[in-house]
């Protein structure tokens, strides 16, 4: 059913319409479109019967329908209300990219719960403090995690953990191969403790579970948890509804239009990241194109995965593109069969993006890179390129529904065209707020003169007449590797808690792929020496409580900081004094 215009604002939060230079790229029809009042499940199951026998997922030889995942779907949430989980409830995913972990994200919206999505590879102290911040009442997990996680389980509400295997919906003969290569490795799990149960185990609570479920799910129902340390590097959880979820969804479907069940895309891009659950998964379903489910990203064999599926949609951060290009195996590869090559999660500079441009051309693709621009708090995606007009340096316009304003930081004060300024995003993807954090909430989701919320991103940037975004630079010190947020507060904290160590400061350093990895300078209090066994301890204590790609990559002691005329650390200075030592390191 159609709905009149002013509608579309009260649906999603307007009270009046603001300024978008960048309509006349869509047209009327399509900056008004309807958000249905249904969970994400029921979006995509809606779409999914003429789809019903294309393959949906595809995992080291195991091909799913669409008729099987919504089977495995049903299975699943039968088998999470056989065990008590509710509307509203939290269950906690602990996972990489899996076919059984996409079939629980999908059951627990099914039946309103939240899934909270963490970072399998956080440390032990970020896993627990994520359990029980959140009041998880069950963990669904990877068995690499259960050497973390058993120290500590006990200590949380969760009364039931699920235990999911990369095994688990391979082939048979590429079981084999993992068994060889990593599943001998993974520490046995004592299943005679009634806590832990196996996916395909768990399962079986379900086949005979027949209760009604009567709970409506609308589009104001939580559905995601997802996580980031927002504008100020605290840890926080981003809430996000159902309607914040596939909002994105049909945005996608109107600002990517070549969109279609014929195509392919790899599912690179992790479920506990925005960017990757929603593009590369949610998206795909919506259209009944095919994923192919990559749990760990790999440069050296990336040519492999390009050759064997030949995807039409190539998403990802940089560090992919990069090793697209660099890698040898590219050689002689035919890339004519790409629709869309799109690029997130960070700015690729003009040199760049030209160098990954060259790259398609010289193997056939006929499109070209397209950049875009997101934060987790608006569901990852807030504007894309052109892919026929592409405006090089920019990150295109706002997606359709989305509108950005340039603003004075610290104000709702919108800056001329052209001017420098914050960059903040009102639409129907803007998260409800953090998890039971008012206080931060209220520093990023602000009231303008218009009437209208706006999520302060954080973040400097320009808009020129027609609505194309310049992304210039963070308003805070955070550093993006490989598409993650990384703080550097964080990080410092975490360094300090040696009782060897006086101060430290951390920096962004450039990086060939990563674009950028974190830097640590440290001062040892008087009587502490640089000593291999003291290094040991402090990577250590970094292992133990930051997530992989938070740890420093560069340790440099020294026995002291620059400061600023007012006594704080000069992080300028120690940039400059990094990029100067580069210089000297490269003219060698």
């Amino acid at each position: 059913m159609a709905i009149l215009h002013n509608d579309f604002f009260r649906l999603i939060g307007f009270k009046k319409r603001p300024k978008s230079p960048w309509d006349k790229y869509y047209g009327k029809k399509n900056m008004f479109y309807t958000i249905p009042n249904m969970s994400v499940y029921e979006y995509i199951y809606n779409k999914h019967y003429k789809y019903k026998d294309n393959i949906a997922m595809e995992y080291y030889g195991t091909n799913v329908t669409y008729a099987e995942l919504y089977h495995q779907i049903d299975i699943c949430a039968r088998a999470f209300r056989s065990q008590g989980v509710r509307k509203g409830d939290v269950v906690t995913i602990l996972s990489a990219n899996l076919v059984e972990s996409i079939y629980v994200i999908f059951s627990l919206n099914k039946i309103g719960a939240v899934a909270n999505i963490v970072h399998p590879l956080s440390a032990e102290n970020e896993i627990k403090e994520a359990l029980i911040r959140y009041s998880s009442v069950m963990l669904v997990a990877m068995d690499i995690c259960y050497e973390k996680i058993k120290s500590f389980i006990n200590d949380t509400e969760v009364y039931k953990v699920i235990v999911l295997s990369a095994k688990d919906s391979m082939s048979f003969f590429y079981k084999i191969g993992y068994w060889f290569t990593q599943g001998r490795k993974v520490e046995k799990i004592d299943y005679k403790n009634d806590l832990y149960i196996k996916y395909y185990d768990f399962l079986k609570y379900g086949d005979n579970y027949t209760k009604e479920d009567n709970e409506r799910i609308t589009r104001d129902t939580p559905a995601l948890i997802l996580h980031s340390g927002g504008t100020t590097g605290t840890p926080k959880g981003i809430v996000l509804s159902n309607g914040n979820f596939y909002s994105s969804t049909i945005q996608a479907e109107i600002a990517l239009p070549d969109l279609s069940s014929d195509d392919v895309i790899l599912a690179i891009m992790p479920i506990f990241h925005g960017f990757g659950l929603s593009v590369s998964i949610t998206d795909a379903f919506a259209v009944g194109a095919k994923v192919v489910v990559v749990p760990q990203f790999n440069a050296k064999t990336f040519d492999k995965l390009i050759k064997k599926y030949k995807p039409t949609v190539l998403v990802g951060v940089p560090t992919l593109f990069e090793a697209l290009t660099n890698n040898e195996g590219m050689k002689d590869v035919d890339l004519s069969f790409l629709k869309y090559v799109i690029s997130g999660g960070d700015t690729l500079n003009e040199t760049r993006v030209e160098k990954i441009n060259e790259f398609l051309c010289a193997h056939g693709a006929s499109v070209v890179l397209t950049q875009g621009y997101g934060m987790t708090e608006a569901v990852a995606c807030v504007s894309v390129d052109r892919k026929d007009d592409t405006h090089p340096g920019t990150i295109g316009i706002p997606m359709p529904g989305v509108y950005v304003q340039i603003v004075k930081p610290g104000t709702d004060e919108e800056v001329p065209c052209g001017e420098d300024g914050e960059i903040c995003i009102c639409g129907p993807n803007v998260m409800l707020g953090y998890y039971n954090n008012e206080k931060e909430t209220n520093e990023v989701l602000h009231i303008h003169s218009d009437g209208n919320v706006w999520l302060h991103s954080g973040d400097m940037g320009s808009m020129d007449k027609d609505g194309f975004i310049t992304y210039k630079q963070r308003l805070k010190r955070m550093i993006v590797t490989s598409g993650y947020n990384v703080y550097p507060s964080q990080i410092e904290e975490i360094i300090e808690r040696h009782e060897a160590v006086l101060n430290c400061s951390v920096i962004g350093v450039p990086h060939p792929y990563k674009v950028e990895v974190p830097k640590a300078y440290i001062v040892l209090k008087k009587g502490y020496y640089e000593t291999k066994a003291l290094k040991k301890e402090i990577m250590d204590l970094c292992k133990k409580n930051l997530a992989y790609y938070s740890i420093p990559k560069d340790f440099e002691y020294r026995s002291s900081l620059p400061k600023t005329m007012i006594g704080k650390v000069d992080f300028k200075k120690l940039q400059e004094e990094n990029n100067k030592k580069r210089k000297r390191n490269k003219a060698k």
